[in-house]
């Protein structure tokens, strides 16, 4: 699974899961009952690419597939979304992924994850990344599943190395259960992520399992005390909190109708490297990844939900916040 160098310079470069989302087409109905299903990519660092490019940016991402026909939907729906998938390998042993949900309205997605007997995305070794294309991103994003097991944890290491901080180095904290022998493991693996990271991005739960702390500054705090310089703590409901070393800012959460809650954090991911990468004000930057992400859990699906620029300003323009 060797890659050579492009030779491009990416303004989003995100490494981690990749796979096929089979979403039911029927709300309110369990797995079991379910007659009718849509196919979409999926994966959180794929759709965090995906979201970047909606807006503009020259995106591309660092995972693997298996050499079966989902694999090759994966490359082409990758592509045809505006990601570059040349750093995306194939991995001929293993299954590409397949993640089922459920979708219950406003607030119960359930999602069944089927990557045994190993993800391909965990199998990328330090010795194929493309260490040029790692360290000249305008931003890199990983996501905490990607440490969880070898050699996708050395090769993240190995690719935090190579930026030495450079940029925007961002940590999705987004940490879950199935993917981890015990959260104590997966605490002390993040620990170890962090004075390598500029900005760490997570929602309350995901920050205890971090840094042991749920209440949004407390958490922020923290993350801040391991040398990350911002830190974003998502709070549902209650909005966004973004913290570095001289500023606080907190923005109220933007009211939808929710059909399926599941990509509004990729959402926002793809829109905060965008309004980084603009270099707008920091409480700018949270409102438009904010609108970005409710408009996703106003869609049924994740990547090809993404909203574009034009889509979230339209939002903005004619919401609340306008001032910005």
């Amino acid at each position: 699974m060797s890659q050579e160098s492009t030779g491009s310079d990416y303004d989003v470069l995100t490494m981690g899961r990749v796979g096929v989302d089979l979403y039911p087409l029927q709300d309110g109905v369990g797995l079991e009952d379910v007659t009718t299903f849509g196919k979409y990519l999926g994966g959180s660092a794929a759709n965090v690419a995906v979201a970047a490019a909606r807006h503009g940016r020259s995106a591309a991402l660092i995972s693997a597939t298996g050499d079966d026909p989902f694999g090759r939907y994966v490359h082409r729906e990758l592509r045809r979304l505006g990601v570059s998938d040349a750093f995306v390998g194939v991995a001929p042993a293993l299954p590409t992924p397949v993640t089922f949900c459920e979708i219950f309205p406003p607030d119960d997605f359930p999602i069944y994850f089927y990557r045994k007997p190993k993800a391909p995305d965990l199998t990328v070794t330090a010795e194929a990344l493309d260490l040029d294309a790692v360290s000249r991103a305008r931003v890199f994003w990983a996501t905490v599943t990607g440490l969880s097991e070898e050699p996708s944890r050395s090769a993240h290491h190995r690719a935090w190395q190579a930026r030495d901080r450079a940029g925007f180095t961002i940590l999705d904290l987004d940490y879950r259960e199935v993917f981890w022998d015990s959260a104590e493991h997966a605490s002390a693996e993040i620990e170890r992520a962090l004075p390598h990271i500029t900005i760490a991005v997570g929602n309350r739960e995901e920050c205890a399992v971090a840094v042991g702390e749920t209440d949004p500054r407390r958490a922020a705090d923290a993350l801040l005390e391991r040398g990350v310089e911002l830190a974003i703590v998502k709070q549902g409901p209650k909005g966004v909190l973004a913290r570095t070393a001289t500023e606080t800012v907190e923005v109220p959460p933007f009211p939808v109708e929710v059909v399926n809650g599941l990509g509004a954090g990729d959402g926002f991911g793809g829109a905060l490297c965008h309004g980084l990468l603009e270099g707008w004000p920091l409480e700018r930057i949270l409102s438009f990844a904010n609108v970005a992400g409710a408009i996703v859990a106003s869609r049924r699906e994740c990547s090809t939900a993404m909203p574009t620029t034009s889509e979230v300003d339209a939002l903005l323009v004619g919401g609340a916040h306008a001032a910005l």
